[in-house]
């Protein structure tokens, strides 16, 4: 037996870790496949609670399935209308929204799953047939679009976000009002139906293998809505001017999907909508998109919030101009959403919020823009944000999208218990009043601005102060365009009526519009009972006359028994005694 004492020695063997695969300069190696997106690590953003991180690359181009080679795609322009239109309609559109056709890969594979890959394939093949053939044709004459909607909105652009009357920021409307001017390239929709027969391939077979999102109120699988956006996101693909009246209007449902139970129709819902916006014209901003967008703010999804968000982000890098025009609009509706309760919100309408104030034109606030947007999330900043706008020597002409940025810093400063601050507040408003080109410009910042000013004149102890808040209320009157500062408190205080007056009549329209709804409601309950119980009434008459028919029946099958046992003849007419239709004299019934 070997003995181990103190100079014993022992080899300890220990393994060296492999070397790591690289490609190229220390890059690592990424994984292919159907699914697989290229992400960036300084765009993607980290979980949340119960949540996923959003992607924030740009997903690769589709590729097309069936029409990929140069001759399939000669084959299928040499076919005539109809064999296009039965082929788009029985092949394509089916397997852009998830039913496989039987044996459609050779009888060695009599059916084959969809997947994300042949949904993308088959929505770029349709996206194709667009661009050779046309929009209108594809879309419309062929009923494609028809076909989209009823996937995407099958109640209805109304009933997207869940707005419904007295809700949004179109009380009483939802999405309808903005629908009446957008989707103009959606009319007549139905009359392309009819080419389908009025049904949908998303209500077919497809509700045999997938589910919808039933606490969302989506019946249609969710295969067959990452379809439909897959197809958006191919058509936006193409660049066509020709494709954005048909796909703008549908940014909406894009957006409405961003807040799937689904995880595959979410990334969809992602992209399509980046593409959509990507497509718009700048023209398009303020009549459509923002509208869209300012909606979506209002859905009770946080996901739905967060990526109208990031597309807000995504138009004002691509249309500045117009967005630093509707400024006065945006900053209080994105401001609101930094105290969402949701992280992922709060991170997104930071972004977005300094995304939209970096398209203001005005050299002079440039360098202030990120102290302001900072003090705007985090109130213990406002001083900083002041500072640096003291520092800051304005020459250039103040117009409204500058005065959004400015005033609401502005106001909180001077709503500050340290009079010291209140005074520098007061003198970047009065370098900021002489230069502002219109009064409607600062109209709408009056009552934002002069109370305030007026506070700090009457009530700080400090008489040079007080000096420098009535220099500055006093410039700001003449910018408002009114005589004194009486008149201009006259005019904010009827202004302030009006807008009471005009917030409690609507109030009082959605109230009376709630009010008809239940009288509706109870007519149509009260006819229904009435039906029913006339309904019953009737059926209680049928059973009576049907229980009286039986029991004459069965009186009159009891008489003709009795009159049988009364009788001597038997059911053949013969005697019951003798057996002889005529009785012998010896017969016991013999009658003569």
């Amino acid at each position: 037996m070997a003995s181990i004492s103190a100079s014993t020695k022992h080899k300890v063997g220990v393994k060296k870790p492999a070397p790591k695969k690289t490609t190229g300069s220390g890059g690592s190696i990424l994984k292919t496949g159907a699914s697989a997106k290229i992400k960036s690590s300084s765009s993607t953003s980290p979980n949340g609670a119960g949540g996923t991180a959003r992607r924030g690359s740009v997903a690769p181009k589709l590729q097309p399935a069936a029409l990929n080679h140069p001759q399939t795609l000669e084959a299928f322009k040499s076919l005539d209308a109809a064999q296009q239109k039965d082929r788009v309609l029985n092949e394509f559109v089916p397997h852009m929204l998830g039913e496989r056709a039987t044996f459609h890969e050779g009888i060695s594979k009599p059916h084959t799953a969809s997947t994300s890959q042949s949904r993308g394939g088959a929505a770029a093949d349709i996206a194709l047939a667009c661009k050779h053939l046309g929009p209108v044709v594809v879309l419309k004459r062929f009923g494609v679009l028809a076909e989209i909607e009823k996937t995407l909105l099958p109640q209805g652009i109304g009933a997207v976000f869940g707005n419904g009357p007295g809700k949004g920021i179109h009380p009483g409307g939802g999405m309808r009002k903005i629908a009446s001017t957008a989707s103009l390239a959606s009319m007549d929709s139905d009359i392309a139906m009819k080419s389908t027969g009025g049904q949908s391939y998303s209500t077919m077979s497809l509700a045999s293998g997938a589910s919808g999102d039933s606490k969302r109120g989506k019946s249609t699988p969710p295969n067959a809505r990452e379809g439909a956006l897959l197809f958006l996101r191919a058509l936006c693909e193409l660049g066509s001017r020709a494709i954005e009246p048909f796909v703008v209007p549908l940014l909406a449902a894009a957006l409405d999907e961003s807040g799937s139970s689904s995880s595959s129709v979410r990334e969809a819902a992602e992209d399509a909508s980046t593409a959509i916006v990507s497509l718009a014209h700048p023209l398009a901003v303020s009549g459509v998109i923002v509208p869209v967008l300012f909606e979506a703010l209002h859905s009770p999804e946080w996901r739905v919030k967060a990526a109208s968000l990031d597309r807000l982000a995504q138009v004002a890098a691509r249309a500045p101009v117009q967005i630093s025009r509707l400024l006065p609009k945006i900053i209080p509706t994105v401001t609101d959403q930094i105290w969402d309760t949701k992280p992922q919100v709060t991170k997104s309408a930071l972004a977005a919020l300094l995304a939209v104030c970096n398209t203001n034109e005005n050299p002079d606030i440039k360098p202030a823009i990120p102290a302001v947007v900072n003090a705007i999330s985090k109130p213990a900043d406002t001083y900083k944000a002041v500072e640096e706008l003291m520092a800051t020597t304005f020459v250039a002409t103040v117009d409204a999208s500058t005065l959004s940025i400015l005033c609401p810093i502005l106001s909180r400063g001077l709503k500050e218990k340290n009079a010291v601050r209140k005074r520098s507040c007061c003198v970047v408003i009065e370098n900021m009043s002489r230069l502002v080109d219109s009064p409607n410009a600062v109209a709408p910042f009056g009552p934002l601005l002069v109370p305030e000013l007026k506070k700090v004149v009457e009530n700080v102890q400090f008489e040079d102060i007080r000096d420098v808040a009535l220099s500055a209320l006093q410039a700001l009157t003449k910018a408002l365009g009114h005589a004194d500062v009486e008149a201009a408190m006259s005019a904010i205080m009827r202004e302030e009526a009006e807008k009471a007056e005009a917030e409690q009549r609507r109030i009082e329209e959605a109230l009376n519009e709630e009010k008809q709804a239940d009288e509706e409601r109870q007519k149509r309950e009260e006819e229904e009972r009435k039906q029913f119980r006339e309904a019953m009434e009737a059926q209680r008459l049928l059973d009576k006359m049907a229980l009286e028919e039986e029991e004459a029946k069965k009186e009159k099958e009891m008489l003709k028994k009795e009159a049988a046992k009364l009788s001597t003849k038997g059911i053949g007419g013969k005697c019951q005694g003798c057996g002889l239709k005529k009785c012998k004299k010896t017969c016991l019934f013999y009658s003569g």
